[in-house]
């Protein structure tokens, strides 16, 4: 008895809400449609049915209606299938219906084809006729027609739009707006997007096939009636007609009617643009709200009404009340531009002490149309993304950067900004609102409409596009990003390259007093009893200007304890660090594979260069030789990354350092290793190789 208990708890669970049943309802239908269609159901069960059929294709049509994006409705493909069995299957048990007792008279399949054989087309089968042609014309040859070719189109650049969309969602990630989950969820919405567009391109051929099927039901009943009245029960050739061609027309309409709602509903799930409105608030908004356009309108009209013969009291009626919605919104508008805005608080007196302010470490500065994106009042949402990439930061980098002050600066261009690091300008550039930036990630020749520009960040081609043409850039493979996150990115590079100037003394202190709480001893013998706080932050700072990040503090601290009693400086010191810290280093530049990819010099050239930097004392570098080997170091870091392999270059321990500062204002993405630096556990692989005369092999 428990186990038959639990067995029925699981199907239908605990109460009449529960998921049980919901998890019936499809198979239940399935059977209901497969009863309609081998058993006789009498007259009065197939009127529920098609009144159950018409409710379900009015619900189906309010649901499309008032969906704000296309997954919100991701079960239509199957509702669709669903629906089209339930209307064929009740033409089947209604052609049964007809054919055996037609001949009895006109209620005699039911009161729902009786009422469309007789009321809605007066009784007479030919006008029924007519009428079910014009339906099947809407039906088959305009909806369905335009809704199978947007859903084929729109599967195909939905397929092709993936890799944006997904790129998209990584830049919001690195940009730190961002969460893993949300990022994951993000991801997860645009494969059943893609999958719901491929879904419905297929799902649209039951519409079609539903129309096609339905004239065909309609001939075969037409045919089949007339041929059992006229041989089977003796009736005249007319009687035949009215009776049975009647019934046979009615059940058509009754079919018919609910098969174009759902076409409608088809039609209107695959032609959504956008996805914060309902389509009733999106006509009205965008067709209705323009006073001019209804201004013209009423005019016209008003012209055609006065023309003789025009039914004047229909044009004047409607131009009267076009021209009235004109003239309201006009006035409405022209009073929200007359309203006075807050008066400006009055200047002070006199200059104060509070007006010096210290210089920023880090700022932001923005053109007055720029202020809307930190204004919250007005959804702007930039100062949440600043937050976020600075979390972003500490947890990547290890230390916490500086908060940016963000503040207007009226001497900008109204869409630009800048960032200032310590009160001097390290970037600028230009963000409008209320447009995207679409970038090309490579190899997308497709033209856009807009203000070509270039990704302020990382260099790469991009067009500022309007609104509209945010879902067609997708499309055709853009990564197209608001200008929020343009601005939130590229505050994110520039902190990540400008990360050794951001850790002051402050930061410094900070990052102790927190070491200092998991790790007290450590941290109390080393800084400052054995290192000064000032070494400390400078091993710190060669570090993170190397692109070195110090998350493993530990490490540094513990290195810098063994170190200490034989060596002061800071230089020295970072490159003992950076041995200790080599294989995340190493890990940092190739992740977790254990073949390195390297760039190499020309053992003659090495030498060259071992006796000019490897002492102070010797003879100093050609300029034009840097000038060469700087610019061949750029020429083969870029060749790697068009491979997709890190670029990094790999020398004595002697020169490291001097080679990094000599290409790191050519080659800022190139990484230079000494031998030291590979750790046991790697093998390496020699690529490229940079020669003295500057070629590359």
């Amino acid at each position: 008895m428990n186990a038959i208990q639990r067995t029925m708890q699981g199907l239908f669970g605990d109460g009449p809400d529960s998921a049980g049943l919901q998890r019936l309802a499809a198979p239940l239908l399935v059977i209901a449609i497969l009863a309609l269609m081998v058993l006789p159901i009498p007259a009065w069960l197939l009127d529920g049915f098609f009144t159950l059929n018409i409710a379900a294709a009015l619900m189906v049509m309010m649901v499309a209606a008032y969906m704000t994006k296309p997954l919100d409705f991701a079960a239509f493909p199957t509702v669709l299938l669903l629906t089209t069995l339930m209307r064929l299957s009740l033409n089947v048990a209604s052609t049964r219906v007809v054919l055996l007792e037609g001949h009895t008279g006109p209620g005699a399949a039911g009161a729902v084809i009786e009422a469309f054989g007789h009321f809605l087309i007066g009784g007479n089968f030919a006008v029924g006729l007519i009428v079910f042609a014009i339906l099947v014309v809407i039906n088959f040859v305009v909806v369905t027609k335009g809704a199978e070719r947007i859903a084929e189109v729109s599967a195909r650049f939905t397929l092709d739009a993936m890799p944006g969309k997904q790129m998209a969602v990584d830049a919001d990630l690195n940009a730190g707006t961002i969460n893993e989950k949300e990022a994951r969820r993000r991801r997860a919405e645009v494969a059943e997007e893609a999958n719901f567009f491929g879904a419905m391109d297929g799902a649209s051929k039951f519409v079609r096939g539903d129309a096609m099927a339905g004239i065909l039901i309609l001939v075969i009943s037409v045919i089949g009636g007339f041929t059992v009245g006229v041989l089977q029960h003796g009736m005249p050739a007319g009687e035949a007609a009215n009776s049975y061609v009647l019934l046979a027309v009615g059940d058509a309409l009754v079919a018919q009617i609910p098969g174009l709602l759902i076409s409608v509903a088809a039609a209107m799930v695959v032609s959504r643009v956008g996805k914060e409105e309902d389509v009733g608030r999106q006509i009205v908004q965008q067709v209705f709200t323009s006073p001019r356009a209804l201004g013209l309108t009423a005019a016209i009209l008003l012209l055609l009404g006065i023309v003789p013969g025009m039914p004047h009291v229909v044009f004047l009626g409607m131009a009267a009340l076009l021209g009235w919605g004109a003239w309201t919104m006009a006035r409405r508008r022209r009073i929200e531009a007359e309203t006075p805005k807050p008066s400006e608080p009055p200047p002070e007196a006199d200059a104060t002490w509070a007006d010096l302010q210290p210089v920023s470490l880090l700022g932001l500065e923005l053109g007055y149309r720029l202020i809307t994106l930190v204004d919250k009042n007005r959804q702007g949402d930039l100062l949440t993304r600043i937050k976020g990439v600075r979390r972003k930061f500490a947890q990547e980098v290890g230390f916490l950067p500086p908060a940016v002050h963000v503040r207007d600066n009226l001497e900008l261009k109204p869409s630009a900004y800048r960032v200032t690091l310590r009160g001097v300008v390290v970037a600028e550039g230009e963000a409008f609102p209320g447009m995207f930036l679409a970038i090309n990630p490579g190899g997308i020749g497709t033209p856009l409409i807009g203000t070509a520009t270039t990704d302020p960040a990382f260099g790469l081609p991009a067009t500022w596009i309007e609104a509209r043409y945010r879902d067609s850039a997708q499309m055709a493979g853009f990564t197209v990003v608001d200008p929020e996150t343009v601005m939130a990115t590229h505050l994110s590079h520039l902190m990540q390259t400008q990360a050794g100037r951001l850790l002051s003394r402050s930061e410094t202190q900070q990052l102790v007093e927190h070491v200092s709480q998991y790790s007290p001893k450590l941290i109390e013998e080393v800084v400052p009893k054995l290192i000064p706080i000032a070494t400390f932050q400078k091993v710190l700072q060669l570090l993170l200007e190397e692109g070195v990040h110090i998350r493993d503090i530990r490490t540094i601290v513990e290195t810098l304890a063994e170190q200490a009693a034989t060596v002061t400086d800071a230089v020295e010191l970072a490159r003992r660090v950076r041995v200790a810290l080599a294989p995340a280093i190493v890990q940092q530049i190739y992740g977790p594979v254990k073949e390195l990819d390297v760039i190499a010099i020309e053992p003659g050239f090495e030498r060259l260069l071992m006796q000019a930097l490897g002492n102070a004392q010797g003879p100093a570098l050609d300029p034009g030789v840097a000038d060469t080997f700087t610019r061949s170091a750029a020429d083969i870091a870029n060749r790697q990354e068009e491979r997709g392999v890190p670029a990094c270059l790999l020398v004595p321990d002697a020169i490291r350092g001097a080679i990094a500062r000599l290409v790191r204002r050519t080659a800022p993405r190139l990484a230079v290793l000494s031998h030291s630096e590979i750790p046991e556990t790697h093998t390496i692989r020699i690529g490229p190789i940079l020669r003295g005369g500057g070629a590359a092999a």
